[in-house]
């Protein structure tokens, strides 16, 4: 019997519980009546339950995941573009196309090695916690990090008692590494690359929905993304430009029907590009985030988005770290929990010089998150950024180092940190062949140089 994993109403239930008491909601009845049943609580891991439930425990959950997707929260925390631009007293002005910035292309060229070289790092630790990613850098004398995870050397019990995730520690360690291996970091970064290419600064979500489809299997996409795939499929619909249905401006039915993984990292990792060909326009960057965000996410989820695209814009043209955090933080409602989160992360990265004291007060406060949460993941990013003060290395060492999402806080670390040093900067030890692997259509083997030269040309494009 094959059980899917992801998309089992039994199996959303705990996590649903898990978001409403996150997000403020009152559901102390309805989880009494899941547990009275025989139902779950969330995993730690996002997943599939073993065996077949029984048809009323699944009748159930369905009923309670529609019960609960009615509670409203209470918090400060829309989803409507419209909305946050309002809750965002210094939501910055909107240039038109590039916003009026040139880019540098050792900037631009560097966001992407910087990319491609945080995620290469992060990802053989993917899903290993932070004493474990310390123990086995220890073991193998990589720490502080310094340089790319090796099994040489390493000591067996170590190597047993922290297995590398398996899928990636086969072409992403020192000794195998050959080009840019393929990762759902890098992938969503060329399908936001070939969106803009084919639809233009104004594409739709919808635009985004069908280039999902063409291009993703369902099984090679997670979490909240194959929620939305799950209800594309099933008819459900994202929503559709403004003036239809409604103004357009807030999450579709493929972003909230029975997806309690809305607010984790998924829409975050999907929005540097939309950064990249804004240079200097951290508004219109955090505009198009939206517009892929709500696909698949809400609130959190979404601002996680809109927070990086912002980065990644201003990243392009500032001289600091704090420029480029600021910038996030002005297109996010300041009252809401990501906001919170990085504000804090910001201030203990300034104060505390060990970083991992710093590492100590984020895993102290957002430990109970999911370890692909957005705002821990955030968090996590800002604090790297901040402590880094622009050092490449240091930064996406840090982000590693934090044990969440590794690849993905990695790679958002290194593209900011990239594009604020430009390639010629990132030190050598870095480096990677020109050669990324992608199952996308017509980019498996490009060039990092390629793909540099094809985003600046779509800073030039009029909206």
């Amino acid at each position: 019997m094959i059980r899917l994993t992801w998309v089992q109403p039994e199996d959303l239930v705990g996590h649903e519980l898990r978001q409403a008491a996150e997000d403020g909601r009152e559901v102390r009845a309805i989880a009494a009546r899941w547990h009275a049943a025989g139902g779950h609580d969330a995993p730690a891991r996002a997943g599939a339950s073993p065996q077949r439930p029984p048809a009323e425990l699944r009748r159930l959950a369905e009923d309670l995941l529609d019960e609960l997707a009615a509670i409203p929260s209470p918090l400060p925390e829309p989803s409507g573009l419209a909305e946050i631009v309002e809750a965002c007293p210094a939501w910055p002005s909107s240039g038109s196309g590039s916003g009026g910035a040139t880019p540098d292309p050792d900037r631009l060229l560097g966001a992407w090695r910087g990319r491609a070289a945080g995620c290469v790092l992060g990802k053989p630790v993917e899903k290993i916690p932070r004493e474990g990613i310390r123990a086995i850098a220890e073991a193998t004398g990589n720490w502080p990090i310094r340089g790319w995870f090796t099994a040489e050397g390493l000591p067996a019990e170590i190597g047993a008692r922290w297995p590398w995730n398996r899928r990636s520690a086969v072409n992403s360690l020192a000794e195998n590494i050959d080009g840019v291996p393929e990762d759902d970091d890098l992938n969503f970064a060329l399908l936001a690359l070939a969106l803009l290419e084919r639809h233009g600064r104004g594409f739709t979500t919808g635009n985004v929905a069908q280039l999902w489809l063409d291009e993703l299997p369902g099984g090679r996409v997670f979490t909240a993304e194959r929620a939305a795939y799950r209800n594309l499929l099933t008819g459900l619909e994202p929503p559709g430009p403004e003036g239809e249905r409604g103004d357009g401006a807030g999450p579709g039915d493929t972003a909230t029907f029975r997806n309690p993984f809305r607010e984790w990292i998924g829409a975050l990792i999907r929005s540097d590009v939309y950064g990249w060909v804004n240079p200097g326009d951290p508004a219109t960057a955090a505009e198009f985030a939206h517009r892929d965000a709500r696909l698949s996410h809400t609130a959190n989820g979404i601002y996680g988005s809109m927070f990086v695209a912002a980065m990644c814009a201003t990243a392009l043209v500032a001289s600091s770290v704090d420029e480029v955090v600021a910038a996030g933080l002005a297109v996010i409602p300041p009252g809401s929990r990501l906001a919170i989160a990085v504000r804090r992360a910001a201030q203990d990265a300034r104060e505390e010089l060990d970083f991992e004291r710093v590492l100590d007060r984020l895993h102290e406060r957002h430990g109970a998150l999911h370890w692909v949460h957005t705002v821990n993941n955030a968090a996590l990013i800002t604090a790297a950024l901040v402590h880094g003060g622009g050092d490449f290395t240091s930064s996406i060492a840090g982000a590693v180092a934090g044990g969440w999402d590794t690849d993905s806080a990695g790679a958002t670390v290194g593209s900011i940190a990239g594009a604020l040093c430009g390639a010629s900067a990132i030190p050598p030890e870095w480096s990677l062949e020109n050669r990324l692997a992608s199952s996308v259509t017509g980019f498996d083997g490009i060039g990092l140089d390629e793909l540099a030269s094809r985003t600046l040309a779509l800073t030039a494009e009029e909206s």
